[in-house]
Formats: structure tokens, C-alpha cells, sequence
């Protein structure tokens, strides 16, 4: 396993529709398993393969907390199937470091996907899972959280967002 580089806002590859998983092999699982080394290394509780510059319909979570009763969920082809009820949560993205805004997410989802033998699975998840699928989910969609935040909001995070950057290159 190795540790992957996660693509930062706001690389192109970040904003590409990710391909469906047409066969499980070799190559995808070891996707799999960096990609589960990098989140946790990062740290972070989710990460979908276009972060790391493979748009490919992957992603893996972990809530990492005693009460998840579900550790490493890895999930190939993953669907939003439905949603219902509606929470806003203060979210963050390790493409999108040291930014956290409130979005508002689905309360409770329904997801299928094929797991990493390509057997299909369903999740109903609320609480943290259920923000976290959807989080990945639009990641392979090209979308960001800051996709989802209200225009004046956005528009304060681009401003700081361009504001970082000068500061880094200088």
C-alpha cells in the first residue's frame, strides 16, 4: 500500500464526472487499499479516486469512532438511491484544506454499490454516514461541498481561497 497525493481546489480533475468501475481486478483494489492509507493518513473520513487523480467511481470511508459500527466501508459504483428529511452539518474536504462551511444534506439515504468482492450492497444510513456518502458521492460527480453553500457564502470562500493561494506563492 502507499500513500496517494490528494488534488487540491481547484484541479481540474476534481470537477470530472468519474467513469463507472466496469471490472474489478488487481488495479482497483490496490485503489482501494492507498486510498484507504491516504484517508487515514491525512486524516479524513472520506475520499472518493478523483481526489487522488483517478475519476473512477471509488470511494472509501471510515467514521473512525467507537460508536461507527461499520469501520472501512469501501464502495464501487455507488448510487444515491433516495434521500429524506434534511440537516445542515459544518463540513470540510481534504481538497479543500482548512475550509469548513454548514451545507445542507439529505437526513437519511439509501446508497447501492457493489462492495469490493462486486457484490452488491445497500446502505440506509442517517447521522454522520449518511453526510459523508453524500460528500463522496458528489465527488465523483465533480461536484464540492462549496458547490453547495449559499452564494455569499461561496463567495466569502473564494475570496479567502484566492487570498491562500497568493499567500502560498509568495
Amino acid at each position: 500500500m502507499s500513500i496517494l497525493d490528494i488534488c487540491i481546489y481547484p484541479d481540474p480533475v476534481l470537477r470530472h464526472k468519474a467513469e463507472t468501475v466496469e471490472e474489478i481486478d488487481e488495479d482497483i483494489l490496490r485503489l482501494i487499499d492507498d486510498m484507504a492509507e491516504t484517508m487515514y493518513n491525512a486524516p479524513g473520513i472520506g475520499l472518493a479516486a478523483n481526489q487522488v487523480g483517478r475519476p473512477l467511481r471509488v470511494l472509501v470511508i471510515d467514521l473512525q469512532r467507537e460508536e461507527s459500527k461499520n469501520g472501512l466501508i469501501a464502495l464501487i459504483n455507488p448510487e444515491l438511491v433516495s434521500g429524506r428529511g434534511e440537516v445542515n452539518y459544518e463540513e470540510g474536504c481534504l481538497s479543500v484544506p482548512e475550509f469548513y462551511s454548514q451545507v445542507k444534506r439529505f437526513e437519511e439515504i439509501v446508497v447501492c454499490a457493489l462492495d469490493r468482492k462486486g457484490e452488491k450492497v445497500e446502505i440506509n444510513a442517517d447521522g454522520l454516514l449518511a453526510i459523508a456518502l453524500q460528500h463522496e458521492i458528489d465527488h465523483l460527480e465533480g461536484k464540492l461541498f462549496i458547490d453547495l453553500m449559499s452564494p455569499v457564502s461561496r463567495d466569502i470562500f473564494k475570496r479567502k481561497w484566492k487570498k491562500k493561494l497568493k499567500e502560498e506563492k509568495e
